[in-house]
């Protein structure tokens, strides 16, 4: 028999929803297939590829006349229960099996059955898992997606039982890279992520707030709480609602902490955050009003030589108004 007589294999998942049991996640599996003399039916498995658990169904196909040889015929296959973030390995044979004809294919069950939503008044995420009788138990957390995803609280332990379960997951701050993860309770699964603040306005916004000054050091610091790609720099703004002029030589990648040693609490010196969502000014001094040291200074360079202002509420930015304080030639500045 030619293995073109199997034509196509679709899989896909589906929830079902029952008032008394709740909700179960189930694969369809569909057949298109060419008629033969010698066929006398299809089966289909889904192999868990977690447990190597395996399920199978079969359909009769009548005996095709003469006539009915090479006309198409589709198959639709009873559901298999089975459960999210599951691999299985779905197979269509034929009957009696033939060797090589066989049509296979890998489907993962999407995580997007994983319903979720946000209390922002009781600071949770509330999680919606669907559970399958039989599957295996299942946790979800909460983690901060960094280089791994690290804990952002105990993982929740869903149990077994068939029965659609809510969980609810507190969290303390809403960041882009807070994620819902989800998991089998079996070796080596496969781990599914949501992030529900991923692009969240106001959630941005608050990567831009964790500015400190460390007046012994007169250190200004800013260390973001999830990954940034982009630069950050010094900028002068001269007042409320003006453009911030960027200070030369003060922009540095952002990787994990950026530090600018040796600042003056000056109120228009602020920080530029660019990045690939876009652009933020964030002026510390303007509101706040920091411990300095009584003589604070700063170093200014012009002509290749060193000389020393005192920093206070009147005072323009220096000809060189840069954190690292080094001999270096002179830095044209904003006037």
């Amino acid at each position: 028999m030619s293995r073109s007589v199997l034509e196509a294999l679709t899989s896909s998942t589906a929830m079902q929803c029952v008032p008394s049991d709740g909700c179960a996640m189930l694969l369809r599996v569909r057949a298109s297939i060419t008629l033969h003399e010698r066929l006398r039916g299809l089966e289909a498995c889904a192999m868990s590829l977690d447990t190597q658990e395996t399920q199978c169904q079969s359909v009769w196909v009548a005996r095709a006349s003469h006539r009915q040889q090479g006309q198409q015929l589709q198959v639709h296959f009873g559901c298999f229960a089975v459960s999210v973030a599951q691999h299985l390995y779905v197979t269509l044979r034929t009957i009696p099996h033939f060797c090589g004809v066989q049509l296979d294919q890998r489907h993962l069950v999407e995580a997007g059955k994983l319903s979720y939503w946000v209390d922002r008044r009781r600071k949770a995420i509330l999680v919606q898992v669907p559970r399958a009788s039989g599957s295996p138990d299942y946790y979800v957390r909460l983690c901060l997606k960094r280089f791994t995803c690290e804990d952002a609280g105990a993982p929740v332990r869903v149990t077994a039982n068939g029965v659609s379960q809510a969980v609810s997951l507190p969290y303390s701050q809403e960041l882009p890279c807070l994620c819902l993860e989800g998991w089998s309770a079996t070796p080596d699964a496969v781990r599914i992520q949501i992030c529900p603040f991923e692009n969240d306005t106001e959630a941005l916004e608050v990567l831009w707030d964790t500015v400190y000054y460390h007046p012994e050091s007169q250190t200004l610091s800013w260390e973001p709480a999830c990954p940034v790609s982009g630069h950050v720099s010094l900028c002068w703004r001269p007042g409320p609602g003006a453009g911030c002029r960027k200070l030369q030589q003060s922009s540095q990648l952002v990787h994990r902490r950026v530090q600018y040693p040796l600042v003056d609490t000056q109120p228009q010196l602020c920080l530029k955050f660019s990045t690939s969502w876009g652009s933020w000014v964030r002026c510390p001094f303007e509101q706040r009003r920091f411990p300095t040291l009584p003589t604070s200074r700063c170093t200014c360079v012009t002509g290749g030589s060193h000389s020393s202002l005192p920093a206070n509420a009147h005072s323009r930015p220096a000809r060189s108004l840069q954190p690292q304080v080094t001999r270096q030639p002179p830095l044209p500045l904003p006037s």
